[in-house]
């Protein structure tokens, strides 16, 4: 068997023009996917990008891969079809704020409870883009854009949050100029065996510039990112002074040397079955609390394309192969002349 060709980014690169705005995240993301798909040594005909309708679901164009750029929210249930009928492919959906927890809501819910193997990038920009400005199912209370003037009134959606309640097996965020820590992300996320959920804040700098500047400036994220390691206590800060400790229940932040140690601190524990300290994290919101970013849950289970095909092999086995002209002409059948 001969061995596989050795890949790079350049491979992976389409010939279509990228109509992204000038400076937009979405460039940044790109070049992290580009550069992790040919570490994975998986042939190149074997991976399927699989996009909804925004800026993000441009993507399978510019990858030159095979690709489907499908309809609005229903990116998940194409993709669980490949992936099920095709288990030997590495399958991504790519997705935004308003494509995935909008209309496509329902649709990813039932991928993430079902745990498809399949890996999942969210694009969060909180704002819709390609439409020019409207608010979006993450955008904060009292946005002020097209569709609401004077500011909205809704209360937004953590797509973390809806991952872990939705017992996602893996759930990870990084930021988008972020390129080693997102790289990192995107690495554990192709390894994972099931749904692999990535949030990434990605700024959209004509509609909603600098909405996560506190993540992205150097000057300031150390007291306001909280980097994420299994295993290690939660400590964060420009300084690294500061840690996470639990009061009971509740959660606070302390500064460590006065006579709190790392031991007092919460330690990270991304592989525990028990989805409530991931969803604690989760809940964190600048500027109460360190956003965090890395691996919030990575666990085993067993996935849907798998269980789905073991079904089928073990009543082939059982029933023998299946005639589609005989079932399509068994029971009552009627003649139209």
């Amino acid at each position: 068997m001969s061995a596989l060709p050795v890949l790079t980014a350049k491979d992976f690169a389409s010939d279509q023009e990228i109509r992204w705005c000038p400076r937009c995240g979405d460039y940044s993301i790109l070049a992290q996917v580009k550069k992790v798909l040919p570490t994975l040594g998986i042939p190149k005909e074997k991976f399927v990008f699989v996009s909804g309708i925004g800026c993000s679901s441009r993507f399978p164009y510019y990858v030159d891969t095979y690709g489907f750029h499908s309809i609005h929210g229903r990116a998940p249930a194409v993709a669980t079809g490949i992936k099920t009928a095709r288990p030997d492919l590495q399958v991504w959906v790519i997705t935004g704020d308003g494509d995935a927890l909008s209309i496509g809501g329902n649709h990813l819910m039932h991928m993430l409870r079902r745990n498809v193997d399949l890996k999942v990038i969210l694009f969060n920009n909180q704002i819709y883009g390609l439409t020019k400005g409207q608010y979006s199912p993450t955008s904060p209370v009292g946005s002020k854009t097209k569709s609401t003037p004077f500011g909205s009134v809704d209360h937004p959606l953590s797509p973390l949050c809806y991952a872990i309640g939705s017992e996602a097996t893996f759930v990870a965020r990084s930021v988008d100029v972020d390129i080693k820590h997102l790289t990192m992300v995107l690495e554990r996320a192709a390894a994972h065996k099931g749904t692999a959920f990535v949030e990434v804040y990605q700024d959209c700098n004509v509609f909603n510039h600098d909405a996560f500047l506190y993540a992205t400036d150097r000057n300031v994220k150390g007291d306001h990112i909280l980097y994420l390691e299994h295993g290690k206590p939660l400590v964060f800060g420009q300084t690294v002074k500061k840690g996470i400790r639990l009061n009971g229940a509740i959660p606070e932040v302390v500064e460590l040397g006065k006579g709190i140690s790392e031991d007092d601190l919460l330690f990270h524990d991304e592989k525990t079955s028990d989805p409530s300290l991931a969803f604690l994290l989760s809940r964190f919101k600048h500027p109460e609390f360190p956003e965090p970013m890395g691996i919030f849950r990575q666990v085993e289970s067993s996935t849907y394309d798998e269980e789905v095909n073991r079904q089928v092999a073990a009543e082939t086995a059982k029933r023998g192969v299946g005639d589609l002209d005989k079932l399509f002409n068994s029971g009552d059948t009627w003649v139209v002349e």
